[in-house]
């Protein structure tokens, strides 16, 4: 199915929309010119269209199969990733001491949605290695970083994240991998991990896996977890692939969708590891890679999103059914039902784009900085990124296959590879319940501050167009006020099981406020965007009275009775 990266529409989130300009004008990134950005984008949208978007049918109908011990991609991924490696287009933040281009994260960001709209299933083998690359900047050894940072970078190596086994999900303190001392400072890895994306691949010299496992004799739960890098092939005295390492893929899991992402039973029989950090410390490290990774997985649900809505758009201006009561094309798209899906879906894909974007603007200038207010509006915005921009990406895809009507359950016209792609976005790396989580307990530690900064910034901007767009800005305003309410009452909330039951609701609560905070700006930096703001406006803020009240409800009823499974 056809699809354009929308080139121009991030452009103007970045300008108009998060404050991306400022990014460009610290001498830390400074060559992020407005030329710079406009060919980085351009040219990745490019290959995004040509290389990758054609990828993504083949990947869903011929899937990685596993021979001998490797994994044998779909036809044409492995020439697509070279075409990325090639070209640059990996890892274009990473420093440029490294290999990268050391351009903001908020370029690198974009790349990733247009990447993911393009083929999600390739887009996750980049995305584990840019995570690995942040982890092992902050915690690797200079020797390791020395050795397995360049060609990763490169693109040369990929990488991978080991955490969950069968009765370790979530809790990732119940697992059992073991780590041995070999006595060299090396470690020797038993155990099995599953839903391991991309564990092997046919187009890698080197798989370079990060892995959670237990040293002996460490405690119990979380703080008994350490992190170790295991390759799949040992370098050798020239930092190149030498000796196969006591690793592979045991098998290869059948999955509701993303079928051209291998997803590997992973099995470490005695493996060689290096120990990243501490002892101890490897959930500290891993979250560095999983941060990295929930922001890239909210530009995957994003990327899908704007690939659904293209096809619900592009179908709905030419199929002609029944007589619409205004326009004069005939097609649905003048159906007014229609048309609410059409113009609600598009003003999310704008609104789960712009709080992410504003996230990875934040973590660009707590780098070029070293503020820690902007640290803090990372965090608070990293959840909401990525549980919006996820369940946004599944809902516009269910919206797609309605707009289709009955072509849309027929395979052939590729919208419900959308559906079934997108999923597991809301699951892993953290499901979106668990962001929600996060965002009322470890991110309103401090009282609420970061979110009542924000709401300072959303108010100021509802204040300074109220001369111009009435009809918008208070609106905006009122919301704001709305989840300033509600958040004090959260920080209030001493019982935190009745904090997290409203959890989810507060979430999008908070996403929903800033939706209408970036349609407002978009509005005043552009008339033609008026349209679509009202629409966001009129038609998707008024949630927030409902969510309001269900995050305020807490667990209200919800433990009243005992949960009998055979009622």
């Amino acid at each position: 199915m056809p699809f354009t990266s929308p080139v121009a529409d991030i452009q103007f989130v970045l300008e108009h929309m998060v404050g991306f300009p400022a990014v460009a004008e610290t001498p830390h990134f400074a060559d992020a010119t407005p030329e710079m950005v406009a060919s980085v984008l351009e040219g990745a949208g490019k290959i995004c269209d040509e290389v990758l978007a054609p990828l993504n049918r083949v990947g869903d109908t011929e899937q990685p199969r596993l021979e001998n011990g490797v994994v044998v991609t779909s036809p044409g991924f492995a020439e697509a990733y070279h075409a990325l490696r090639e070209g640059g287009w990996l890892n274009i933040a990473a420093p440029s001491e490294l290999g990268g281009l050391g351009l903001p994260n908020a370029l690198n960001t974009a790349v990733n949605e247009m990447s993911s709209g393009a083929c999600l299933s390739l887009n996750l083998c980049i995305l584990l290695s840019q995570g690995q690359i942040e982890a092992l900047e902050a915690y690797a050894s200079d020797e390791i970083k020395a050795t397995y940072l360049p060609p990763v970078i490169a693109g040369d190596w990929t990488g991978t994240m080991n955490l969950t086994e069968p009765q370790a999900g979530t809790d990732v303190g119940a697992l059992r991998t073991k780590a041995e001392p070999n006595g060299d400072g090396s470690y020797a890895l038993t155990g099995q991990k599953i839903y391991i994306s991309w564990g092997d691949a046919d187009f890698a010299e080197n798989i370079v896996h990060l892995v959670l496992a237990r040293l002996p004799d460490a405690p119990a739960g979380t703080k008994g977890v350490s992190l170790f890098l295991v390759p799949k092939y040992l370098p050798d005295a020239d930092g190149k692939p030498g000796q196969r390492n006591g690793l592979a893929p045991l098998s290869l899991e059948h999955k509701l969708g993303l079928h051209g992402s291998p997803t590997c039973v992973m099995n470490y029989a005695g493996a060689t590891g290096w120990l990243i950090g501490e002892p101890g410390t490897g959930m500290r490290s891993m979250f560095k890679m999983m941060n990295n990774a929930r922001l890239g997985v909210a530009m995957q649900g994003i990327g899908v999103a704007e690939a659904a809505t293209q096809a619900a758009e592009a179908y709905a201006s030419e199929r002609v059914q029944g007589r619409p009561m205004r326009g004069t094309s005939g097609a649905i798209a003048d159906h007014a039902d229609v048309r609410r899906m059409l113009r609600t879906m598009r003003a999310d894909v704008i609104t789960a784009r712009a709080i992410a974007l504003d996230c990875a603007v934040a973590g660009d200038m707590m780098t070029a900085t070293g503020d820690p207010v902007w640290a803090s509006r990372a965090a608070l915005l990293t959840p909401i990124a990525k549980a919006f921009g996820t369940d946004t990406g599944i809902a516009c895809a269910n919206a797609a296959i309605q707009v289709h009507g009955g072509m849309g359950f027929i395979e052939e016209t590729g919208v419900a590879q959308y559906l079934r792609d997108v999923r597991v976005t809301a699951i892993y790396e953290g499901t979106n319940g668990v962001q929600a989580m996060d965002l009322v307990g470890r991110k309103m530690m401090d009282g609420g501050e970061a979110i009542f900064h924000l709401l300072e910034e959303i108010e100021a901007n509802a204040e300074a167009a109220r001369a111009t767009l009435p009809d918008l800005a208070e609106p905006v305003w009122q919301a704001s006020e709305t989840l300033r309410e509600v958040t004090e009452a959260m920080v209030a909330q001493t019982d935190m099981n009745a904090r997290f039951a409203g959890a989810v609701a507060f979430l999008k609560l908070c996403a929903r406020v800033l939706g209408g905070h970036y349609h407002l700006r978009a509005a005043r930096a552009d008339p033609k965007r008026i349209a679509m703001a009202t629409v966001y406006t009129k038609h998707l803020l008024p949630e927030i009275l409902t969510l309001a009240a269900q995050a305020l409800a807490g667990d209200a009823g919800l433990y009243d009775e005992d949960f009998d499974q055979t009622a």
